[in-house]
């Protein structure tokens, strides 16, 4: 698989499918995945980001660049901790991918010892991709296996990680996250919504890889999932930018925090659902991170953003993208997360 990342960072276990599938645009994509074609069968055309949304992003880094390196060094003491010197990581791609390279770098900065990091597809509905994990048993202990992925939103990849994974003896299908405000798991750097920078772009920060593909005319019964490389946006990558500045700001004697308890995030979700009178569950992108793809990657109805996070400057990208594609912006009461992106309905589009 072609990427910008190191080959010392990761091994991707995906199928270089470039060239192989035309990308679609957002409003056509949207059309079809409501129609009932899956989101695995097709790309989208990867958002430009505008030069002001450049300049958030840059900001967002600066300021909140600590907190994103601390989330890696608090998730990453307890990988070691549960797992040990054998522990190999499997990150999910592609949002995942970066950040089991931060965890991986500062695991060997801290403990010194190397640990392998694979990245593989999991994809919602589809499951993950079983090829891949039998390639990473042939290789290693099944009880060594750590999945990581950036952070929770509803539970959705989580609740499929945990279905495919049964079937995988010895493998836990426990999943570390930087960020978990569902509230799903203890491995994680934090139960905050956090603003994790890399989630405000998509390939650029993400090895100029696209979303995993599956599409059984392209990925035969023995492959891996897919992906494709944008080799016509290496000006504008911007992967290790994030890699660096994250890492240069890792503290090796970070305590632990608190041990949090929460309400699980899908009953937030449920109330969501009621109040907006939105049936399917999947119309409803909860957190920073999932707010973000939805008015990067699908066709927003509305975002709804706590009232105590409305000046935020951790939104601030979110309210950009908002004011670009023209989505009405509702503030409203949240617990679990600051903010939340509702996909607009098929007849509406």
């Amino acid at each position: 698989m072609n990427s910008s990342f190191l080959k010392d960072d990761v091994i991707l276990l995906l199928k270089d499918i470039s060239g192989l599938v035309e990308p679609l645009p957002t409003a056509e994509r949207e059309k079809r995945i409501q129609s009932g074609i899956h989101y695995s069968e097709m790309l989208p055309l990867e958002y430009r980001p505008s030069e002001e949304y450049i300049r958030i992003y840059e900001t967002s880094l600066d300021i909140f660049g600590q907190i994103t390196a601390d989330a890696v060094v608090r998730v990453a003491d307890k990988i070691v901790t549960k797992k040990g010197k054998e522990v190999v990581i499997v990150s999910l791609a592609r949002a995942g991918t970066p950040l089991g390279i931060l965890i991986r770098r500062y695991i060997k900065k801290k403990y010194k010892f190397e640990c392998p990091h694979y990245s593989i597809s999991i994809i919602r509905d589809r499951g993950i991709d079983r090829n891949a994990i039998e390639f990473i048993l042939k290789r290693h202990k099944a009880e060594s296996i750590q999945f990581v992925d950036g952070w929770t939103g509803k539970g959705a990849i989580y609740k499929e990680l945990r279905k495919e994974i049964s079937s995988f003896e010895g493998v836990s299908d426990e999943l570390a996250v930087l960020a978990d405000p569902a509230f799903l798991t203890d491995l994680c750097g934090t139960h905050e919504d956090i603003m994790i920078p890399s989630s405000c772009l998509n390939c650029t920060v993400s090895g100029l890889l696209s979303r995993t593909f599956l599409r059984n005319d392209i990925i035969k019964e023995n492959d891996f999932h897919g992906a494709a490389f944008y080799r016509n946006l290496i000006s504008e990558d911007r992967t290790y930018e994030f890699i660096d500045y994250i890492e240069k700001k890792f503290q090796y004697n970070l305590n632990p925090e608190p041990k949090e308890y929460g309400e699980p995030g899908i009953e937030e979700v449920k109330r969501i659902s009621e109040i907006y009178g939105i049936e399917n569950l999947n119309y409803i992108k909860p957190g920073i991170g999932e707010t973000t793809r939805v008015l990067l990657r699908r066709v927003p109805w509305k975002v709804l953003i706590d009232r105590r996070f409305k000046n935020s400057r951790e939104l601030d990208h979110i309210a950009q993208l908002s004011r670009e594609k023209n989505v009405d912006v509702e503030y409203t009461y949240l617990n679990n997360y600051k903010c939340c992106g509702l996909i607009k309905q098929l007849s509406d589009i």
